[in-house]
């Protein structure tokens, strides 16, 4: 029988007390969700992952305060949604397209794999032209799965805010992609 892993919170603490292997074991768990909704967020590789190693010096430096008053991952989620807006504010420049959007989206697509890559890229500008908030609540909800409470959670922002901002979000994307409904 193999031995129980530690949870979340439990290797917070660990590493509250200066288990420094605690980290480690949270980067491996973490370290791909935390760099893909950083990517998701920034769409920028370098950038998100400058936000991922920040954010693992901030669990760090939490982890002696840690009280775990939520789900650990919205909480880690919280840090990186920040961390992406700060570096955000730094460097103001276009989006490009969401290569880790596209992704997901190809697999729902046909069979041919040159239409599955055009519509792929069909959805990831559509999203990538929504508003900064409307942008960052369907990446959460839609490609992070996070519940409306968790997206307030994250963002800070109220639940009539958040639901709002997925409504219309959801409804410019619907009008940007009416003319691919065929495939999608």
């Amino acid at each position: 029988m193999e031995p129980e892993l530690p949870s979340d919170t439990e290797l917070m603490a660990r590493l509250g007390r200066g288990d420094l292997a605690a980290l480690g074991t949270l980067a491996e768990r973490h370290q791909s969700r935390i760099l893909s909704l950083s990517y998701r967020l920034l769409g920028d590789w370098h950038r998100a992952e400058d936000v991922a190693q920040e954010t693992f010096l901030r669990l760090r430096q939490a982890a002696g305060k840690y009280e775990p008053q939520a789900k650990f991952t919205t909480w880690l989620y919280r840090i990186v949604h920040n961390l992406s807006l700060d570096q955000q504010r730094r460097v103001r420049h276009d989006m490009t397209p969401l290569e880790a959007l596209q992704t997901e989206t190809e697999d729902s697509a046909q069979d041919n794999p040159v239409e599955r890559r055009e519509l792929a890229n069909v959805v990831g500008k559509a999203v990538g032209e929504l508003t900064d908030r409307q942008r960052r609540v369907v990446i959460l909800h839609r490609y992070e799965g996070l519940s409306h409470e968790e997206i307030c959670e994250v963002t800070g922002w109220s639940k009539s805010a958040v639901e709002s901002l997925l409504v219309r979000a959801y409804e410019n994307l619907r009008k940007k992609l009416a003319p691919y409904q065929d495939f999608l």
